[in-house]
């Protein structure tokens, strides 16, 4: 019997959704469907899904690429906790903000997108986008409504980002839709940070919303896949644009996902309560200038997150006061718990510098000191304040 998940709270989502014991023998997940070629009884079972694929509809199954039912499995939850219509899956995140953004320009448009942003996604557009013709304009994350005089007769997409990647600027969601819906722009939004637990970006007016389902969904550090939830209107371009481009996700990585999400509400109410008891000691510590964290009640964002969000992440930035090379490195070259490492999102804590003046166009970055990334794992709080705490004993002793 298939139950109306609907009625129910996100977190019963998160455990029911894309799961149909009944359609494969009483089996609680949905198993793994290993593809390439799909065969057909007939020329005109063929013909059919061909005639699907080319409308754009995919609802049956044609080819690997395409997806599988354990693709459908997947995008069917993540639809129904994002509040979409259908979901694309992708090879990774950054495959998922290509095919979005490529969906809905051509040579001669214009892009708008937050000055925040990841780092790879503005490689994308410097490199690609402008190399075949789409001009890129870079906007500052506050600008809110402000963002009106900023369009072009030719602008087609606004790029969100909120919290923006490394400095933690929030973005008025609701109030850049507003203007981009009046002016038939399609607008675009990276969800990674909140995950469709704590921020359902369609519900605040925007068009596609992305995961890295690399990061929070998959929690484990184990796979690589990305996802764009479309309302129904952007939906076939960007699935035609995702197919068309070669972009897929691998049939393991995509059950592992769906493992990762059953436990993604319990996980990210750790990260976002182990996050603030650290944000909120590093606060107090001398040798830190800023936390970037919105979920501290004396971030410059943290209005905006508490009106639209439902919870943080355990992902923040810290700003320190002036200190050597030396003496950075000997804080985070010898950390037990907080390991050097890229991405985020999985049950260990990580530690990287960061660097945002290289990827500032419109908002000039200045600071007193260095800065970091840090992502609050599961780990006991306790433990991660006390590997801290030694990371900045070591900092002095090299002075």
């Amino acid at each position: 019997m298939t139950i109306d998940l609907s009625r129910f709270g996100r977190g019963t989502q998160t455990l029911h959704a894309g799961r149909d014991p009944a359609a494969n023998f009483g089996v609680v997940n949905p198993p793994v469907y290993h593809c390439s070629t799909v065969l057909f009884d007939s020329v005109e079972q063929l013909l059919e899904t061909r005639r699907d694929r080319a409308s754009g509809a995919y609802v049956g199954f044609t080819y690997g690429r395409e997806g599988t039912a354990t693709t459908r499995a997947f995008e069917d939850a993540i639809t129904l906790l994002e509040g979409g219509y259908r979901a694309v899956t992708t090879s990774c995140g950054l495959g998922a903000i290509c095919a979005a953004l490529t969906a809905f320009l051509s040579a001669g448009d214009h892009l708008l997108i937050v000055d925040s942003l990841y780092g790879p996604a503005r490689a994308f557009c410097e490199e690609f986008l402008k190399k075949f013709g789409v001009d890129v304009t870079y906007y500052r994350p506050s600008i809110g409504a402000g963002i009106e005089a900023l369009i072009k007769p030719n602008t087609r997409v606004i790029y969100m980002e909120s919290p923006g990647s490394l400095t933690f600027e929030m973005t008025d969601v609701p109030a850049i839709t507003a203007v981009a819906r009046a002016r038939g722009i399609k607008t675009v939004f990276d969800n990674t940070w909140s995950s469709p637990v704590n921020f359902r970006p369609l519900e605040h007016g925007v068009d596609v919303s992305i995961n890295a389902a690399t990061k929070y969904i998959s929690g484990h550090s184990d796979l690589m896949l990305g996802v764009a939830v479309c309302t129904e209107e952007a939906f076939i371009p960007v699935k035609k644009t995702a197919s068309g481009s070669g972009y897929c996700g691998g049939p393991d990585d995509i059950y592992m996902a769906l493992r990762g999400l059953r436990t993604l509400p319990l996980r990210m109410k750790q990260h976002h309560a182990s996050a603030l008891a650290v944000a909120q000691w590093l606060q107090a510590r001398p040798e830190v200038a800023q936390v970037m964290y919105p979920a501290l009640p004396d971030d410059p964002g943290h209005a905006i997150w508490k009106r639209d969000y439902d919870g943080a992440s355990g992902l923040f930035g810290v700003v320190l006061n002036a200190c050597t090379d030396t003496q950075f490195a000997a804080m985070l070259d010898h950390m037990d718990l907080f390991k050097l490492g890229y991405s985020w999102g999985g049950y260990e804590s990580l530690v990287v510098p960061t660097y945002p003046s290289d990827l500032r166009s419109e908002v000039t970055w200045e600071a007193p000191g260095p800065s970091l990334r840090l992502h609050v794992g599961l780990e006991d709080v306790d433990d991660l304040i006390a590997d801290l705490e030694r990371g900045f004993a070591r900092m002095h002793a090299a002075a």
